[in-house]
């Protein structure tokens, strides 16, 4: 739960569902009518802190409200919600399509790491699908990413990835195109976002707080409360969990020694981030990368 002002806001990956029920660091497929029939059609105002999320509407509509200004969704359509952009929204009866819940620590993957793909996510959205071909393509990745979701095949992961990957690159393409709705943001979440895209040039270099405070030109204590308003955490805490997605990718995906690792992501000293590493992830680095490599 996060408080704003008097307004207490809570946190969730899927909508009315325990943190822990479902892979958190991946993503999430099922139909709009899933969760929207269980509530009524009324999906009543939270946020999503390490999570964005993509609606293509096939059926019906109503509104959704993301940042405190409200809009009108009529199918067929595709809604973008940021991580931790504050929403809420109602649906007619009836209304059908696909919702995706995709993870930070996902899109921080390397196949995702073009800025035009990852640009596709951090702006609410809501775009009108008025070409035939555009949302024939749309519904039919949308779906067959819910497929391989469902299904549990053999590299599943990948195929998931692949169809994940086609969307994102259509809605990149989107762009190109007027936009609808573009969503105002506030004080604290346009500060939120700005320091997490500090975070990514910056992460491996600076791990001093008060160097991203002075060059967003606040305090600490100003950028902390921003990042635990929007996102739930204080600003420490997101830069070190950027430094461990990035640490975990290097492990996994390179030849690199721990050693090695520790100094391309800045530290001087390999024993401070084997400290660093095991009391955030819960196992030294050399055992992490043993585990997951089998």
């Amino acid at each position: 739960m996060n408080v704003t002002g008097n307004i207490v806001i809570p946190h969730f990956y899927l909508y009315g569902d325990p943190h822990s029920d479902v892979d958190m660091d991946f993503l999430h497929a099922e139909p709009i009518r899933e969760r929207s029939v269980a509530h009524d059609w009324t999906i009543r105002t939270h946020v999503h802190p390490d999570h964005a999320q993509m609606l293509l509407v096939t059926e019906g509509g109503g509104w959704i409200r993301m940042e405190e200004e409200r809009h009108d969704v009529a199918a067929p359509a595709l809604v973008v919600i940021p991580r931790a952009s504050v929403h809420d929204m109602e649906f007619a009866a009836g209304t059908d399509g696909e919702v995706i819940t995709v993870s930070t620590d996902y899109l921080s993957e390397p196949v995702f790491v073009l800025p035009e793909l990852l640009a596709t996510l951090g702006c609410p959205a809501v775009r009108a699908l008025r070409d035939v071909a555009q949302l024939a393509f749309l519904c039919g990745a949308f779906e067959n990413l819910r497929r391989e979701f469902v299904w549990r095949a053999p590299l599943r992961r990948q195929a998931i990835t692949s169809w994940f990957l086609q969307i994102l690159v259509h809605a990149a393409r989107l762009e190109q195109a007027p936009l609808d709705v573009e969503v105002g943001m506030d004080r604290n979440y346009r500060l939120l976002t700005r320091y997490r895209a500090m975070l990514e040039q910056d992460f491996r270099a600076q791990k001093r707080l008060d160097h991203y405070a002075d060059a967003l030109g606040v305090t600490v204590a100003r950028l902390n409360l921003a990042c635990k308003a929007r996102a739930g955490k204080a600003a420490s805490r997101l830069l070190h969990e950027r430094i461990i997605v990035e640490a975990k990718r290097c492990l996994l995906y390179s030849g690199l020694s721990v050693a090695e690792v520790a100094y391309q992501l800045g530290f001087e000293d390999p024993a401070y981030f084997n400290r660093f590493f095991s009391q955030r992830v819960g196992s030294p680095p050399a055992a992490y990368r043993g585990r997951a490599i089998g």
